[in-house]
């Protein structure tokens, strides 16, 4: 699934595109383009994409002044690069999670490495195609240099697109070097092609000696240095999840607790205890989807987003109607089992209607229908007319749909 986002860094609006998975969320990610380019650029989109297809969400975005942001590209530099990425790590904290993996393509690999210090839940760090520092962006302006130092600024030619660099990029990109990547505290992997003809190979040495372990390389024979070729992209990501796993904790299910971010009120690592027996329900992102968690399991609820959610989970109604089906078979599973009825297998299709007409008795009184859930039972097996008589009148034997008859009261308390 894919969603527009806009978060704010410094005075700019910046613009991206948030990829999640259907299923739940293993983890977020937060992704960096190249120098000049966009979130849109190839590489980005195709391995953000599949990276959502093994349940990794990934948010990609325009730096200031490129793509769909807001600013200035020529006012932009290395370190409001740094501010960027910054925002949107917090953006992701405050209305979906922390990311915990950051991944940089070519100077966005050696953005991340600087940002990596600034976000705590952040636990693996991968750079694609990235030179040690930022100075050595430089060298695709080479011959302008003389000219920014002279004029304050100067028009460069950049894979065919022309951008204005200003003395002040050249003065921002000499304040970093390399030092900080042994203090990384987190685990690395390195990416390079031994014919990446823009950032040689020998930047990403440079990288990997001043790291300290967990670091990794792994490298991306044949690929040029966009990754433009589908299956390099594809094959960077096949590497990336599957090393992500190693080093990246995910939410558990364990006997005696579930493990949840809760948003902004929580870290990311904080446990959540569930009596067996009770369920917990806690906001995610502060708007409908909505942490569930009981003993033993947790998953997401969630709207729909024609209602305004993200449709990260079933919403309420479907947790009903899921909890009633589910009973339901479960009951005739055990009935058949003890009866030995020849039932190969059950299925229950249910519906909520709040306009059902039959067995209203007081309808055509008062012009309107009744709140109803429709249970459809269906079976594979042979039973007599007087077995699947039984076999219906057990379904309403359920506990769950005892409980929905036996006008249950809620009570609701204030607690803490």
């Amino acid at each position: 699934m894919r969603k527009k986002v806009e978060f704010i860094s410094g005075e700019h609006k910046l613009s991206g595109l948030l990829e999640t998975p259907e299923s739940d969320v293993k983890f977020y990610a937060l992704f960096a383009h190249c120098f000049t380019c966009g979130k849109d650029i190839a590489a980005a989109s195709r391995i953000s994409r599949a990276l959502m297809r093994k349940g990794i969400a990934v948010l990609r975005f325009d730096f200031t002044g490129l793509g769909n942001s807001d600013g200035d590209f020529a006012n932009s530099n290395f370190s409001s690069n740094i501010k960027d990425l910054i925002a949107a790590a917090n953006f992701l904290r405050a209305e979906y999670q922390a990311p915990r993996l950051l991944i940089g393509h070519s100077l966005g690999g050696a953005a991340v490495l600087n940002v990596a210090q600034h976000v705590e839940e952040a636990m693996a760090v991968v750079t694609i195609g990235a030179p040690s520092d930022a100075q050595h962006v430089a060298h695709n302006f080479a011959l302008q240099i003389d000219d920014i130092e002279k004029n304050g600024k100067a028009e460069v030619n950049l894979a065919g697109r022309v951008f204005t660099i200003e003395k002040q990029f050249l003065d921002d990109i000499k304040r970093y070097n390399t030092s900080h990547i042994g203090q990384l505290r987190k685990a690395l992997l390195v990416m390079h092609s031994p014919i990446d003809s823009t950032v040689n190979i020998s930047e990403a040495e440079k990288i990997y000696q001043a790291a300290l372990h967990p670091k990794s390389f792994v490298s991306l024979d044949g690929a040029d240095h966009l990754l433009t070729n589908k299956p390099d992209a594809e094959y960077a990501a096949d590497i990336i999840a599957s090393w992500a796993g190693r080093y990246i904790s995910v939410p558990s299910n364990t006997q005696n607790s579930t493990e949840i971010n809760a948003g902004d009120n929580k870290s990311a690592d904080e446990k959540v205890n569930v009596v067996k027996g009770h369920v917990i329900v806690e906001e995610k992102n502060h708007k409908f989807t909505q942490h569930v968690s009981t003993n033993s399991h947790y998953w997401l609820a969630d709207e729909p987003q024609s209602a305004g959610g993200d449709n990260m989970g079933p919403d309420p109604y479907e947790h009903l109607l899921a909890g009633l089906g589910a009973c339901t078979a479960m009951t005739l599973r055990m009935y058949a089992t003890r009866k030995k009825l020849a039932i190969k297998h059950i299925k229950v299709e249910l519906k909520h209607s709040r306009d059902y007409q039959q067995d209203c008795q007081e309808c055509e009184n008062q012009g309107q229908g009744i709140e109803a859930i429709v249970r459809e039972i269906s079976f594979v097996g042979e039973l007599d007319t007087a077995q699947q008589t039984r076999f219906l009148e057990i379904a309403d034997k359920c506990p769950v749909h005892k409980t929905l008859h036996n006008n249950v009261k809620v009570v609701s308390k204030l607690v803490g």
